[in-house]
């Protein structure tokens, strides 16, 4: 969609039709909802001003991009946004060519514009294209983005940075004050005049220079923009961002300014649609629900597993004041919040810095709490060197308790939950297991709770898979449960929810086969699994997690360590590549993961 030669009117007439189609669709299909509808006119007055086709547009997170995929040829296919198949709900090169760079986890754009930057310069090409980023201000609580700007302020390239502030975290006390002292900034008379002083003052030696900053200084103490001016980054705002007339002639200012400038915007959340205008958490990323009322459209009868974690750490927690706990800007979706409102003293919310919740955590553990560090299992990734150096080198008893482990669904390749068993698998001190259920789901955070080592436990998004299974034992460290013993060839191991799948699995062959919650995926359970070796030779594993580096791997690699030749092991996890996004019963029928599918499998191979 060219809209270069659009009028102001009819760019405004724009916003409205793209709220409703991204209204519309999100209330059919789900995803994030409020952000996107406040960076409407960010973006509509980004593509007036830039060209996507060659100045690289960067969104971080990208959740908030929706406006922009509609202007760039996807118009047509938005009614497929999150499903299986369809537009992603991020940004995606792959997907069109309007897309600078894949993104899902936050506070990696100004990097990613620094780096584009240098590229630029590097090619010779900085008379024609701008590197643009758009970042909110949560983004800005992460320090990746500091090392960024820390950069960008030393060296000067050329850029936009659109700072989206939808909740008036930086800018609130400010005022009417601020907002025309930026107005006056935004102008290329005082970017003239601003360049004329500093030539004028040049030449009249320290004194002139001491008294132009003094002046400089005072009139920043008034604007919030005096931190990013310090560190060597220009600074206009904070302005309307719902403004399409100011907005566009602000960029174009920043535009043409030749050095970093960072241009604050403030926008209301959910704007346009009135239910979610405003609202923080709750209409940030969304299910299915009416556009009348606002109701979710999907009630979910079965609890979740995170309701399950909420309903097991509040009781600990009551028992036990050393109980403490944090999250990375996810109380809601961690099931932390509750715990926040009982005990604000005790849990916290430490904004998106995955990093800072680990080492925090640990310096309470080192401190003799037990730390409950409640982070979803694609979220760890970012904490790894954390984990590793501030957590198990000093053997320090934090619990790392990982939601949406195993596919998430919608969310696609930046949030499944496919690797933290690789990951953690190979550090030293840390003991990994997996509940199978609701009461087991209990009886791991009891042990958790009482173990004196790192430990890490996962669960999936939404409800574990429900069996008849016999009634779960108490968790004992590195202790396996038989669920199933029959005298035949095959056992099926199943870890965490892999059990529930196992089971379903089961049912479905005609051979009769043995079912083991393995529990532990390390330590292994060794003394059962020689037993298993004796009986069974045939053993198949069923777990929501990447093959490589996987339960499957522990297992064989304890095989060859005893030197045990004659057992085959099948391995139903995911293979070596990034699983796309969709409904997850339609992604696990692509893996061939589903019971019927998998039992297939089981038959042709037997």
């Amino acid at each position: 969609m060219d809209i270069k030669s659009y009028t102001v009117e009819e760019l405004e007439k724009l916003c409205k039709d793209i709220r409703a189609e991204i209204l519309k669709v999100v209330s059919k299909n789900g995803g994030h909802l409020s952000s996107t509808l406040g960076a409407t006119e960010l973006i509509v007055a980004m593509h007036k001003v830039f060209d996507s086709k060659k100045d690289p547009f960067i969104f971080d997170v990208s959740h908030q991009s929706y406006a922009h995929k509609l202007l760039t040829g996807r118009w047509e296919k938005f009614e497929s946004l999150r499903q299986f198949g369809g537009l992603c709900g991020y940004t995606k090169p792959s997907e069109s060519e309007d897309d600078y760079f894949v993104a899902g986890h936050s506070s990696t754009s100004i990097s990613l514009g620094v780096g584009a930057a240098k590229a630029i310069g590097l090619k010779g090409e900085e008379e024609s294209r701008i590197p643009v980023v758009m970042i909110g201000d949560g983004s800005m609580t992460a320090g990746m983005v500091y090392e960024a700007l820390n950069e960008l302020g030393d060296r000067k390239y050329p850029m936009v940075i659109i700072l989206n502030d939808n909740e008036m975290s930086i800018a609130k006390p400010i005022g009417a004050v601020s907002r025309m002292l930026s107005c006056a900034m935004a102008s290329p008379f005082y970017q003239k005049f601003k360049k004329h002083t500093e030539n004028f003052v040049d030449n009249f030696g320290d004194g002139a220079h001491y008294i132009a900053k003094r002046m400089e200084e005072s009139l920043k103490l008034v604007t919030p923009g005096i931190m990013f001016e310090e560190m060597g980054i220009d600074y206009i705002g904070p302005v309307d961002g719902h403004n399409l007339k100011s907005l566009i002639e602000i960029l174009q200012t920043a535009k043409n300014l030749g050095k970093p400038v960072i241009v604050h915007a403030q926008t209301i959340k959910g704007k346009g649609y009135e239910i979610a205008e405003g609202k923080e958490e709750k209409w940030h990323g969304v299910g299915p629900f009416d556009i009348s009322s606002g109701d979710s459209a999907k009630k979910s009868t079965s609890k979740s597993a995170t309701q399950i974690y909420t309903e097991a750490l509040m009781h600990l927690a009551k028992k036990d004041e050393k109980i403490v706990g944090a999250t990375a800007a996810m109380p809601s979706g961690t099931g932390l919040s509750e715990l926040m409102e009982h005990y604000p003293d005790r849990f916290w919310d430490v904004a998106i810095a995955e990093q800072h919740a680990v080492t925090s955590m640990a310096a309470l553990a080192k401190e003799g709490f037990k730390p409950f560090c409640t982070i979803y299992s694609t979220f760890l990734q970012r904490g790894y060197d954390q984990v590793i150096h501030d957590t198990c080198l000093m053997d320090l008893p934090v619990v790392f308790a990982l939601d949406r482990a195993g596919i998430v669904g919608e969310d696609g390749e930046t949030h499944q939950g496919v690797f933290d068993i690789s990951f953690l698998r190979a550090v030293p001190n840390m003991t990994l297991f997996a509940p199978r259920d609701e009461k087991s789901f209990h009886q791991a955070m009891a042990f958790a709770a009482a173990y004196e080592h790192p430990c890490s436990l996962r669960y999936p998004r939404g409800s574990f898979t429900q069996t008849d299974l016999p009634v779960s034992e108490p968790f004992e460290l590195a202790k396996s449960q038989l669920l199933q013993s029959r005298e035949s060839n095959i056992l099926f191991i199943g870890y965490g929810n892999g059990v529930g799948r196992a089971y379903e699995t089961s049912k479905l062959i005609d051979e009769s086969v043995s079912i083991l919650d393995l529990r532990f995926v390390k330590p292994l359970d060794e003394d059962t699994l020689l037993e298993m070796a004796q009986r069974h030779k045939k053993w198949f594993v069923f777990s929501d997690s990447a093959k490589m580096g996987g339960v499957g791997s522990a297992l064989l690699e304890f095989l060859a360590q005893e030197k045990i030749l004659d057992v085959h092991v099948t391995s139903f996890e995911y293979e070596d590549a990034f699983i796309t996004h969709g409904s997850t019963p339609l992604i696990e029928e692509s893996l061939k993961l589903l019971p019927q599918q998998l039992a297939q499998r089981v038959t042709e191979l037997l």
